[in-house]
Protein backbone atom coordinates (compact mmCIF):
# COMPACT_ATOMS: atom_id res chain seq x y z
CA UNK A 1 0.00 0.00 0.00
CA UNK A 2 1.02 3.47 -0.54
CA UNK A 3 1.61 6.14 2.05
CA UNK A 4 -1.53 7.90 0.47
CA UNK A 5 -3.90 5.10 0.80
CA UNK A 6 -2.73 4.26 4.43
CA UNK A 7 -3.17 7.99 5.60
CA UNK A 8 -6.93 7.29 3.29
CA UNK A 9 -7.65 4.45 5.25
CA UNK A 10 -6.70 5.75 8.38
CA UNK A 11 -8.70 9.03 7.35
CA UNK A 12 -11.59 6.64 6.69
CA UNK A 13 -11.50 4.68 9.82
CA UNK A 14 -11.21 7.76 12.27
CA UNK A 15 -14.17 9.34 10.62
CA UNK A 16 -15.79 5.71 11.46
CA UNK A 17 -14.62 6.57 15.14
CA UNK A 18 -16.57 10.12 14.66
CA UNK A 19 -19.33 8.60 13.58
CA UNK A 20 -19.86 6.04 16.22
CA UNK A 21 -19.61 8.37 18.83
CA UNK A 22 -21.75 11.10 17.31
CA UNK A 23 -24.40 7.74 16.81
CA UNK A 24 -23.59 7.15 20.55
CA UNK A 25 -24.24 10.43 21.65
CA UNK A 26 -27.34 10.50 20.08
CA UNK A 27 -28.74 7.38 21.14
CA UNK A 28 -27.46 8.60 25.05
CA UNK A 29 -29.70 11.34 24.79
CA UNK A 30 -32.60 9.51 23.47
CA UNK A 31 -32.19 6.91 26.52
CA UNK A 32 -32.56 10.19 28.31
CA UNK A 33 -35.35 11.76 26.86
CA UNK A 34 -37.39 7.94 26.17
CA UNK A 35 -36.77 7.34 30.64
CA UNK A 36 -37.82 10.83 31.46
CA UNK A 37 -40.81 10.86 28.93
CA UNK A 38 -41.89 7.64 30.76
CA UNK A 39 -41.44 8.56 34.42
CA UNK A 40 -41.46 12.20 34.59
CA UNK A 41 -45.36 12.43 34.07
CA UNK A 42 -45.59 9.81 36.38
CA UNK A 43 -43.29 10.95 39.25
CA UNK A 44 -44.99 14.40 38.16
CA UNK A 45 -48.45 13.68 39.32
CA UNK A 46 -47.05 11.84 42.18
CA UNK A 47 -45.14 14.59 43.19
CA UNK A 48 -48.50 16.97 42.50
CA UNK A 49 -50.60 14.35 44.21
CA UNK A 50 -48.19 14.31 47.42
CA UNK A 51 -47.97 17.85 47.81
CA UNK A 52 -51.97 18.52 47.92
CA UNK A 53 -52.31 15.20 50.11
CA UNK A 54 -49.54 16.28 52.46
CA UNK A 55 -51.45 19.56 52.77
CA UNK A 56 -54.92 17.51 53.72
CA UNK A 57 -53.09 15.66 56.07
CA UNK A 58 -51.90 19.07 58.37
CA UNK A 59 -55.29 20.28 58.29
CA UNK A 60 -56.65 16.91 59.25
CA UNK A 61 -53.98 17.38 62.71
CA UNK A 62 -55.37 20.56 63.42
CA UNK A 63 -58.97 19.63 63.64
CA UNK A 64 -57.53 16.86 65.89
CA UNK A 65 -60.53 14.51 67.45
CA UNK A 66 -63.87 14.97 64.50
CA UNK A 67 -60.87 14.61 61.70
CA UNK A 68 -59.12 11.49 63.29
CA UNK A 69 -60.55 8.68 60.59
CA UNK A 70 -59.53 11.35 57.91
CA UNK A 71 -56.23 11.18 59.21
CA UNK A 72 -55.65 8.02 59.06
CA UNK A 73 -56.98 7.52 55.79
CA UNK A 74 -54.72 10.67 54.59
CA UNK A 75 -51.50 9.29 56.07
CA UNK A 76 -52.00 6.02 54.27
CA UNK A 77 -52.56 7.07 51.35
CA UNK A 78 -49.44 9.68 51.15
CA UNK A 79 -47.33 7.21 52.65
CA UNK A 80 -47.86 4.46 49.40
CA UNK A 81 -47.56 7.71 47.22
CA UNK A 82 -44.19 8.40 48.88
CA UNK A 83 -43.44 4.86 48.67
CA UNK A 84 -44.43 5.00 44.90
CA UNK A 85 -42.53 7.80 43.87
CA UNK A 86 -39.31 6.64 45.92
CA UNK A 87 -39.85 3.50 43.92
CA UNK A 88 -40.28 5.13 40.40
CA UNK A 89 -37.12 7.52 40.61
CA UNK A 90 -34.75 4.12 41.90
CA UNK A 91 -36.58 2.37 38.38
CA UNK A 92 -36.45 5.97 36.24
CA UNK A 93 -32.25 5.97 37.70
CA UNK A 94 -31.98 2.05 37.01
CA UNK A 95 -33.11 2.10 33.52
CA UNK A 96 -31.17 5.48 32.66
CA UNK A 97 -28.10 4.10 34.16
CA UNK A 98 -28.82 0.48 32.08
CA UNK A 99 -29.62 1.98 28.86
CA UNK A 100 -26.40 4.33 28.98
CA UNK A 101 -24.25 1.47 30.29
CA UNK A 102 -25.00 -0.28 27.52
CA UNK A 103 -24.26 2.28 24.98
CA UNK A 104 -21.10 2.81 26.27
CA UNK A 105 -20.21 -0.66 26.11
CA UNK A 106 -21.44 -0.48 22.66
CA UNK A 107 -19.39 2.12 21.44
CA UNK A 108 -16.45 0.95 23.24
CA UNK A 109 -16.37 -2.13 21.86
CA UNK A 110 -17.35 -0.48 17.94
CA UNK A 111 -14.12 1.99 18.57
CA UNK A 112 -12.07 -0.77 19.79
CA UNK A 113 -12.10 -2.79 16.74
CA UNK A 114 -11.80 0.14 14.54
CA UNK A 115 -8.74 1.07 16.84
CA UNK A 116 -7.25 -2.61 15.85
CA UNK A 117 -7.32 -1.89 12.23
CA UNK A 118 -6.39 1.24 12.78
CA UNK A 119 -2.65 0.04 15.07
CA UNK A 120 -1.32 -2.01 12.07
CA UNK A 121 -1.38 1.15 9.52
CA UNK A 122 0.29 3.18 11.57
CA UNK A 123 2.98 0.70 11.96
CA UNK A 124 3.32 0.01 8.08
CA UNK A 125 2.76 4.12 7.90
CA UNK A 126 5.70 4.89 9.68
CA UNK A 127 7.74 1.95 8.00
CA UNK A 128 6.88 3.53 4.92
CA UNK A 129 7.87 7.26 6.10
CA UNK A 130 11.25 5.45 7.87
CA UNK A 131 12.06 4.46 4.56
CA UNK A 132 10.85 7.04 2.38
CA UNK A 133 12.77 9.15 4.60
CA UNK A 134 16.13 7.44 4.38
CA UNK A 135 15.53 7.30 0.36
CA UNK A 136 16.01 11.41 0.24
Amino acid sequence: MSENEIKSQISEHEDQITKIEEEASKKEASAEQEVEAEYNPKISSIESNFSTEQNKLNEAISKSEEWVAKRKELSLTVKNMHKEQKMLNKEKDKTLKSNLKEIALDKKTQIKAIQAKIKPLRKELSLIEKAYAQDI
